[in-house]
C-alpha cells in the first residue's frame, strides 16, 4: 500500500528476507500512523469503519471476529466498539504496542496477538464467527494458497471470512501521475517479490518520508477468488468500488465519507476498491 515509482525484483530464495524488510517499514511506520489515522472518533467513542463494510458485512455485535494484519489496531477497536468479540494479528511488535495503548486507553475489550499470519496456527487455537482482513492487506502476502487455508481452519462452520482490498488493477499504473494514467507494472502474480524503493512520503502522512524501503507481492482477482475457493470456502459476492481507500495518486480527491477518487476525466471510471465475503459450509 506504500506509494510506489522505481522497483526491482527479490529472488523467490530470500523470502523470508522479504519479510524481515518489511516487519523493519511497518514497525517504522506504526508511529507515524499512530498520529495520522483516524484516532480522535474513537476517544470519543465513534467507530471508523466505513459506510461500505457497514452494509456488506454487519451487523457484527455479539460475534467472534479474528482480524488478520489488524496494524494498530484501529479497525479492530471499531469492530470491538460495535459489539463484536474481537481478537487482531499483525507481526509488528511497535503496531500492537500502539495498539494495546489504544486498547487500554479507550477501555476495550479486545486481545491482540504477536505473529506472522503463515505462524498463526502455532499461536492461536480455536475457531470465529467473522475472520477479517481489510485495505492494504494482500501485497504483503506471498503465498495466497496457505493464507486461504488459514483463513478457512479458524471459521466456524457457516462462519463469514470478509475482505477489502485495492482493486488489483490500479497498481499497474504509473503512481507519479495523474494528468494520463499510464500502465507501467503487470497486473500478474510473480514468484520473486517486487522492492519497492523511493522517496515518495508515507501513504498516511504526506510529510513522511519511509527510511525502510518495501518488498510486495501482485495478486489477480483470479488468484484471491481461486485461493479462497481452494480453501473450501464459498463465495457469496465480489464488489468492485470506484473510490479508494487513501489518496494513492496525486491529485486524487476526498469525498465526504473520506473516500479517494480520480478528478477530472477518470472520475467514477475505474474499479479502485474491491470486497469479497465468502463463507465455510
Amino acid at each position: 500500500m506504500n506509494q510506489k515509482n522505481s522497483s526491482e525484483r527479490l529472488p523467490q530464495n530470500t523470502l523470508t528476507d522479504a519479510e524481515a524488510q518489511n516487519l523493519k517499514f511497518w514497525d517504522e511506520v506504526a508511529p507515524v500512523h499512530f498520529k495520522s489515522y483516524e484516532i480522535e472518533p474513537l476517544r470519543q467513542g465513534r467507530s471508523v469503519i466505513d459506510s461500505i463494510q457497514r452494509k456488506e458485512l454487519y451487523p457484527v455485535a455479539g460475534k467472534s471476529l479474528l482480524h488478520l494484519q489488524c496494524h494498530i489496531g484501529t479497525d479492530t477497536l471499531s469492530l470491538a466498539l460495535d459489539g463484536a468479540r474481537v481478537t487482531g494479528v499483525d507481526f509488528s511488535t511497535e503496531s500492537l504496542k500502539l495498539a494495546e495503548q489504544l486498547r487500554d486507553e479507550l477501555g476495550l475489550e479486545a486481545r491482540f496477538v504477536h505473529a506472522n499470519v503463515y505462524d498463526l496456527p502455532e499461536k492461536l487455537t480455536g475457531e470465529y464467527d467473522i475472520v477479517y482482513s481489510t485495505k492494504g492487506v494482500l501485497c504483503w502476502l506471498k503465498d495466497l494458497d496457505t493464507w486461504a487455508r488459514i483463513v478457512a481452519k479458524y471459521l466456524k462452520s457457516g462462519g463469514t471470512f470478509y475482505l477489502m482490498d485495492t482493486h488489483p488493477l490500479l497498481p499497474i499504473f504509473d503512481d507519479r501521475r495523474v494528468d494520463e494514467l499510464r500502465v507501467a507494472h503487470t497486473c500478474y502474480h510473480e514468484k520473486d517479490a517486487i522492492i519497492w524503493d523511493d522517496d515518495l512520503p508515507d501513504y498516511a502522512d504526506s510529510q513522511y518520508i519511509p527510511k525502510n524501503h518495501t518488498c510486495e507481492w501482485q495478486w489477480t482477482l483470479s488468484d484471491i477468488i481461486n485461493a479462497i475457493t481452494g480453501a473450501g470456502l464459498t463465495v457469496e459476492f465480489l464488489n468492485e468500488h470506484p473510490r479508494l481507500y487513501y489518496a494513492g495518486f496525486p491529485g486524487m480527491v476526498m469525498d465526504e465519507e473520506g473516500w479517494f477518487d480520480f478528478p477530472g476525466k477518470y472520475a467514477g471510471m475505474l474499479p479502485q476498491t474491491f470486497s469479497l465475503k465468502a463463507r465455510k459450509p
